[in-house]
């Protein structure tokens, strides 16, 4: 073995050597980084208010209480959060429904005017919410919509189709053309081809959309801030807004609020991890 392999073995095995420590301490720091801020925040929304102001924060509360989560729940938590599941599965439904024949049409369709709609269609994701958010509000005003759920479900629909059109396609260009060619031989129609061949092996993409559609409508402000104004329509991220102000000074009550917010969309994310991340995985392997 010449002088130069053996340097290049001995280059390899140190790096074999030392890969998984540094891998191994860069997981245990990110696992600090999130669970210490988790860890607090659960700990602190058990504190009265004196002890969350005085005491050390990270210290497991001398007292816990409920209270705080029982003021939060005696403040209207339970219709903002019926509010924001409505608006969360609403807009997955119409992204959904639009977004798979869309990115159909654009992976099958070879037409120059079907590439430009494609091309033009995507340039939304180019476009902050932000600048449109006035001719939105006087849209939404002469339809009639203004302090409705609706009004924050189109737009947050509107705005998340880009993403999903792009990953879709994306999937479903995958899908080998002789399988297509072969259910066409048989007389299947195109409509038959998307139900039966496309969405079937898009599932990946399909779950990916799905979740990462309805984190965006969870966590959606501005259009509930600015399309929206009574109690009886306010979704959680505003109301933890006015949980800020309506209890001052009482952050163990803002923080409860906080948790309660967060419970159900872990809880999603503990069942759907699997499906998102082999749909990641799938969208950027293609």
């Amino acid at each position: 073995m010449s002088p130069a392999v053996r340097r290049r073995a001995a280059v390899t095995g140190r790096r074999k050597r030392w890969g998984n420590p540094l891998a191994g301490l860069g997981s245990l720091v990110w696992l600090v980084i999130v669970v210490v801020p988790l860890y607090t925040l659960i700990s602190s929304s058990l504190m009265h208010q004196d002890e969350a102001l005085n005491g050390d924060p990270l210290a497991f509360p001398t007292n816990p209480t409920l209270d705080n989560y029982s003021t939060v729940l005696d403040s209207g938590f339970s219709t903002m959060l019926v509010n924001t599941a409505i608006v969360a599965v609403s807009t997955v439904a119409i992204v959904l429904l639009l977004s798979v024949p869309v990115a159909y049409v654009a992976v099958r369709t070879r037409s120059r005017l079907s590439s430009l709609a494609f091309r033009t269609f995507l340039l939304g994701v180019a476009i902050p919410a932000q600048a449109v958010i006035v001719p939105l509000y006087l849209l939404i005003g002469k339809m009639g919509l203004y302090d409705t759920l609706p009004a924050i479900i189109l737009p947050t629909a509107a705005f998340a189709m880009p993403v999903a059109v792009l990953v879709l396609s994306g999937t479903m260009r995958d899908v080998s053309e002789e399988m297509y060619e072969a259910m066409s031989l048989d007389g299947a129609s195109p409509l038959r081809m998307l139900w039966q061949l496309a969405v079937p092996m898009s599932k990946a993409g399909i779950s990916t959309v799905a979740i990462y559609t309805a984190l965006q409508a969870w966590n959606g402000f501005l259009f509930p801030l600015i399309l929206t104004q009574s109690e009886e329509n306010r979704v959680l991220t505003l109301g933890l807004f006015n949980f800020m102000t309506q209890f001052g000074v009482n952050i163990p009550a803002v923080l409860a609020a906080i948790v309660l917010s967060v419970v159900p969309i872990f809880a999603v994310y503990l069942v759907a991890r699997k499906a998102l991340i082999n749909g990641l995985m799938g969208v950027g392997g293609k």
